[in-house]
């Protein structure tokens, strides 16, 4: 039986999703009140804020320049490059394609083009709404140092004071570690110690789901005009920061040590594994987002072109990012640095006053004067000499320091509020950055909440009618559930979630999507739909890319971290409170067995609603044939229709199959 096309604008699938595939007890009603016309973006400058917003978020300012330090700087922006181009592009281009043509959500996109598979935009629903729980956990944060950077000094510039001493754990570890660690999350020695709620988080939170949920209840029409705000106002940030970086002392070397190419990690699969993940997770493939937003697009608009454009600002961001980063880092290690330095130096000066020393040892440099030892020079020396001289002299590595804190919330709530405590009028820059963390975590949760909502409301009629309720109800629920990551224990729970929840199904969602399009539906017949909405034919290298690239680089990255989670136990960065410092445990059996729960139950819509959509079909071909038996006792020599003859029409049969499944 031949599969019907994509919907052109007349066919009245372009509304909401009754359309499609109808509800059960309501088909072949005659008289069915059209459903109302879908909302639509009111330019094009807005579609690209809503776009542009959800893909850049804060994986591009804590996730991409780590990654890129860590895996070869300028060639992992080579692989980067390469993997967006012949495998991220083209996903979202797929994305944006059958959003636009079906213009329905993740779960009416799916199911038109396979009522079996349905459960593929169920599956980015399940997955949004484990993303929403942790990442407004994240705002919450952000508000909480936004609040408190009204103040100078700022809260985690010095450690407390108890009595007359220094708080211990302060002294062990440093001001801003405290601050983040105790004061912030007031954490425990491990996942297993729950301990009681954060108020001020649990507060924090209150006020991140309120200003969500104020910004999505009147759909788009409302998120759009935020925005404005929210999608632009993070570049303004960036720039200002990164003119403020390249004056600093140390911006040179930190922006070197970022891109210094390695190219033998072209050899290492790891790495081709995170640049990978990391295409994907920067343009939000999978998440249902993409097809949300441009369903609302215009039939004759020139998604092909949104894809590169889209793209290319993502990649530029990270870059931006990357560079404010490592200015800013440098600065920060080439203070430590030099704080070493001094340090050493004044103990050096005080053994050569102390009592003889070798002559062989004696520095080039004046040591008499600790703070005019340039760092390079004081390094030579130790390199050479620094073994043999008595006493505790240590090496003052920059890039060690650089290395220290630099991804996640480490870097965003460590080591960046460590650096800019350093420099003049640092409450200005520190309100200027945790505005600039709040922004850009919004627009990346207007997109996902958008993934849940608008599939939702396109397939249950009812929740269409009562959108504004649905949305204060998903957010009300999202703040209870999310009382879970403001216990002392919370920030475990987060790292749980950002590792465990999202990345897998995710994976495996984009592989059902490419197979669904390229191979059950026919990549040829998905370019021919698209040729007839856009009036050119996209390149027929698109047809090789979603058919055999792609599919096979969603294959290979989802075995690559099944691999991964098998071989090695998943373990998570834990704060040890005695010993003022961080150190690695293991998920206890319990949290591994709540990992695979996620797994499982985003993943279960899958072969749930493939079995279900199987059962009905052949329920409805049963009854079909019992009617059939039964009216055929029935005299037809007057040539007279049953009403059974419709029903064994062909296309009649299809798209009842469709209704009801």
């Amino acid at each position: 039986m031949e599969k019907q096309p994509l919907p052109t604008d007349d066919d009245g699938t372009e509304t909401t999703e009754s359309g499609i595939d109808g509800y059960a007890g309501e088909e072949g009603q005659p008289g069915l009140s059209e459903p109302a016309a879908r909302a639509g973006w009111n330019s094009k400058i807005e579609y690209f804020l809503a776009q542009v917003g959800f893909s850049v978020g804060l994986g591009n300012v804590w996730r991409f320049p780590y990654l890129c330090h860590q895996n070869g700087g300028g060639s992992f922006l080579l692989l980067y490059v390469l993997l967006m181009l012949i495998v991220g592009i083209p996903l979202f281009f797929l994305e944006l394609a059958a959003g636009q043509a079906i213009r329905q959500g993740s779960i009416g996109v799916w199911k038109y083009i396979s009522p079996r598979l349905a459960g593929i935009g169920y599956s980015s629903c399940v997955v949004c709404f484990f993303v929403a729980l942790y990442y407004n956990v994240i705002l919450a944060w952000s508000i909480f140092y936004l609040g408190n950077s009204f103040q100078s000094p700022l809260p985690w510039t010095h450690c407390p004071q108890e009595g007359n001493a220094t708080v211990k754990e302060c002294e062990k570890s440093s001001p801003t570690s405290y601050f983040w660690y105790r004061k912030a999350l007031d954490i425990t020695d491990s996942i297993d110690e729950t301990g009681s709620f954060n108020p001020y988080i649990v507060c924090c939170l209150l006020a991140a789901w309120t200003i969500v949920c104020l910004g999505m209840f009147k759909g788009i029409k409302t998120s759009v005009k935020v925005m404005y705000f929210s999608s632009i106002f993070p570049y303004v940030v960036l720039f200002c920061f990164l003119v403020r970086g390249l004056m600093l002392d140390g911006a040179s070397e930190g922006i070197t040590y970022m891109f210094y190419p390695k190219l033998e990690i072209w050899g290492d699969m790891q790495v081709w594994r995170q640049a990978a993940t990391q295409v994907f997770f920067a343009l939000g493939l999978g998440f249902g987002s993409i097809i949300a937003y441009s369903s609302y697009n215009p039939k004759n608009n020139n998604c092909h072109r949104d894809a590169f454009t889209v793209s290319t600002i993502n990649f530029l961001t990270s870059l931006l990012a990357s560079l404010v980063v490592f200015a800013v880092l440098g600065f920060r290690a080439k203070n430590k640095a030099m704080t070493c330095v001094v340090s050493n130096i004044k103990e050096l000066s005080e053994q050569f006053l102390s009592g003889p020393v070798d002559t062989n040892l004696t520095p080039g440099f004046n040591y008499s004067d600790p703070s005019s030892v340039a760092l390079k020079d004081y390094r030579d020396w130790f390199q050479q000499h620094g073994h043999l001289f008595p006493g505790n002299l240590t090496d003052c590595d920059l890039e060690k320091e650089m290395q220290q804190g630099v991804e996640g919330t480490g870097l965003a709530f460590i080591a960046f509020t460590e650096a800019m405590s350093c420099l003049p009028g640092s409450p200005f820059w520190s309100t200027l950055f945790f505005l600039m963390l709040l922004n850009l975590g919004l627009s990346t949760m207007f997109g996902t909440m958008e993934g849940i909502l608008a599939p939702l409301t396109d397939r249950f009629k009812t929740l269409a009618n009562n959108k504004t309720k649905f949305t204060i109800f998903s957010c009300l629920v999202g703040f209870l559930i999310g009382l879970l990551f403001t216990q002392r224990c919370g920030n475990y729970f987060v790292m749980m979630f950002d590792d465990y929840s999202a990345t897998l199904p995710l994976i495996i969602v984009v592989a059902f999507e490419t197979f669904s399009v390229s191979w059950l539906y026919g990549a040829d017949r998905f370019l021919d739909d698209i040729e007839a909405m856009l009036g050119w034919r996209p390149p027929v290298i698109y047809k090789y890319l979603w058919k055999y690239v792609c599919l096979l680089a969603m294959l290979g990255l989802l075995g690559a971290t099944v691999i991964r989670m098998f071989i090695k136990r998943p373990t998570y960065m834990a704060w040890n409170q005695e010993q003022g410092s961080e150190e690695i445990l293991e998920y206890p059996g319990w949290a591994l067995a709540v990992m695979a729960l996620l797994i499982i139950f985003a993943m279960m819509p899958v072969p749930v609603a493939f079995i279900h959509a199987v059962l009905l079909d052949r329920t409805s071909h049963t009854a079909r044939n019992t009617e059939t038996g039964q009216y055929s006792i029935v005299s037809t020599e007057d040539k007279c229709e049953t009403p059974m003859t419709d029903m064994s029409d062909p296309d009649r049969r299809n798209g009842t199959a469709a209704s009801f499944s």
